[in-house]
């Protein structure tokens, strides 16, 4: 196991662990779910101390008798909790979406730092915490909680601490707007380059580098495979992500409310954003009508008569950038069963990674879908036939954790480019549009683009409507 390195990738619902050779083999993995907490239908946030603190322990040693020269620890985005002087928690460990990120003091400073950014959430989250615990010796995310419990410094890397702009920019830290969500800049974490080593594992002079924490879907990007214009990289996790590549002198202009990020390559570009319609909503979808993913054989679903999704439970992000969205079920008859309500929640997936596609403005010429929702066969066909685009699947779903294991790389001096990254990818089968249903889902998609209206502009984020 000469120059295995570890991935850690602390998820909304488990921290994931793989061991990888230099090769991009995963050689051993681990799951250790955690879950997530929704105490109001607004609210979403993690027990931080067995996520964000145990759990990536947990997972290492599951991975047993492993000797890794590396490892880095990537997560979703933001999060945020109160620490005590030895990195552990205080408070619940807020993620995306929780209503915490939309009120506060500083969120007005903040809206002139771009309507409906997470800056704005994460100056929501920083808020809360601090006036819960306003003592407390820092407030960090879940990547710097972790690599303080693994003995490192509680590091973040320039990707995670620029999710938080503009309270953190090109001269770090802005004491002003710290003061504005009641926290000092010494309570945040430290910032490094990416795959920057920040530590040792328990702390001493010898032991596998810890590199400093990482943003997953950066992770899930590195070894997707995707670079060429025409590419779309869809990220079918808790969240759903999509990311169309585009040549960076196109002249079509992307709708303001998605998301535009330069690339390594200056002739090319990112568009796109995150979507709430990903696996929190599938899986909820799922059990109301008693299934978790599970395919009915025994029931059939005619191609010509399946409900359309408004798949909002808990609002939007990209492109409404609206949290008080909510999902609805139409065109429901005495004639559906579970089947077809199942599979009206793929297609409204489908139809999301659809219509970011649309207003991308950027050609697409076929998906590369990773995540754990690549594991669902029913949810990858709706997501060919619904785009008519074919979809690559990654033959390993646990695209951020081996991201993770390649920065780790980086941080142990093995690699020195990140666009190496791409001979790990691999694809596992590829799915093709089915032109019977792609002709019936043409149609739909125009009702759920009725029912889910024109978006617009987003707006700051403010105060919740009494």
């Amino acid at each position: 196991m000469d120059q295995v390195t570890v991935g850690l990738d602390i998820g909304t619902t488990s921290t994931k662990a793989v061991a990888v050779d230099a090769a991009g083999t995963v050689l051993r993995r681990a799951r250790i779910t955690h879950g997530v907490v929704v105490p109001a239908p607004d609210r979403m946030e993690h027990d931080a101390d067995r996520a964000w603190r145990r759990g990536p322990l947990r997972a290492l040693a599951a991975l047993g008798d492993v000797q890794p020269v590396a490892l880095a620890v990537t997560s979703m985005m933001p999060s945020v909790t109160a620490v005590d002087a030895k990195g552990r928690p205080m408070t619940a460990g807020l993620i995306y979406g929780d209503s915490r990120g939309r009120s506060g003091p500083a969120i007005s400073a903040l809206a002139e730092g771009g309507p409906g950014t997470s800056g704005a959430e994460v100056a929501g989250f920083l808020s809360w915490a601090a006036s819960q615990v306003p003592d407390a010796h820092g407030y960090w995310p879940a990547q710097a909680v972790a690599n303080r419990a693994l003995g490192a410094a509680p590091a973040v890397d320039m990707i995670v601490a620029f999710i938080a702009a503009p309270i953190y920019g090109p001269d770090g830290w802005d004491p002003d707007l710290c003061a504005a969500c009641g926290v000092r800049p010494d309570q945040l974490p430290t910032v490094d380059a990416p795959g920057a080593p920040v530590g040792r594992l328990g702390g001493g002079a010898e032991g596998p580098i810890v590199a400093a924490g990482t943003a997953d879907v950066w992770c899930e990007h590195l070894v997707a495979g995707v670079g060429a214009a025409g590419d779309v990289h869809v990220v079918l996790g808790s969240t759903l992500i999509v990311w169309a590549i585009d040549n960076a002198a196109a002249t079509g202009e992307p709708h303001p409310g998605l998301w535009s990020v330069p690339l390594g390559d200056p002739n090319l570009k990112m568009v796109g954003g995150a979507s709430n319609a990903g696996g929190l909503f599938l899986d909820w979808a799922g059990r109301l009508v008693g299934s978790r993913g599970r395919r009915r054989e025994a029931e059939r679903v005619d191609p010509a008569d399946v409900p359309v999704w408004v798949p909002y439970p808990r609002g939007e992000r990209t492109p409404y950038h609206d949290p008080y969205r909510r999902a609805a079920l139409h065109e429901i008859n005495l004639g559906h069963g579970p089947a077809a309500i199942e599979r009206a929640a793929w297609e409204a997936t489908g139809f999301v990674v659809r219509h970011h596609l649309d207003l991308s403005a950027a050609p697409a010429k076929r998906i590369v879908a990773t995540g754990g929702g690549t594991q669902v066969a029913g949810l990858v066909e709706a997501l060919a036939y619904t785009t008519g685009l074919p979809v690559h699947v990654a033959s390993d779903p646990e695209g951020a954790a081996r991201g993770a294991a390649f920065v780790a790389r980086h941080a142990a001096g093995l690699e020195t480019n990140f666009d190496d990254a791409r001979r790990w990818a691999s694809t596992g089968r590829v799915v093709e549009p089915d032109p019977t249903w792609s002709n019936h889902a043409n149609l739909r998609y125009q009702r759920f683009l009725e029912l889910s209206g024109p978006p617009s502009r987003p707006q700051p984020i403010a105060e919740a409507p009494a």
